[in-house]
């Protein structure tokens, strides 16, 4: 990765995680040529299936207290 790029991302991952997600949607977004309305629509479509996945007992949701320590470790092993 080019330094301009490695310091757009360090600057990128410094941003809330909510200015992070719309960001990633953005470049998302204009890399595959789509529009708002269609990356909202997708979002929605996957909301909704992974919303019945839930229900029906197909998967098991994980709390985020467990996923943030599973993160946590493997971010520790990485260093």
């Amino acid at each position: 990765m080019k330094t301009t790029a490695r310091s757009i991302l360090d600057a990128a991952l410094r941003l809330p995680a909510p200015e992070q997600v719309e960001l990633a949607t953005e470049l998302l977004a204009h890399l595959e040529g789509a529009s708002e309305a269609d990356v909202d629509a997708a979002w929605a479509a996957e909301v909704e299936r992974r919303t019945r996945e839930i229900e029906r007992g197909t998967v098991k949701p994980i709390p985020w207290s467990v996923v943030k320590r599973a993160a946590v470790r493997r971010s520790r092993a990485k260093s």
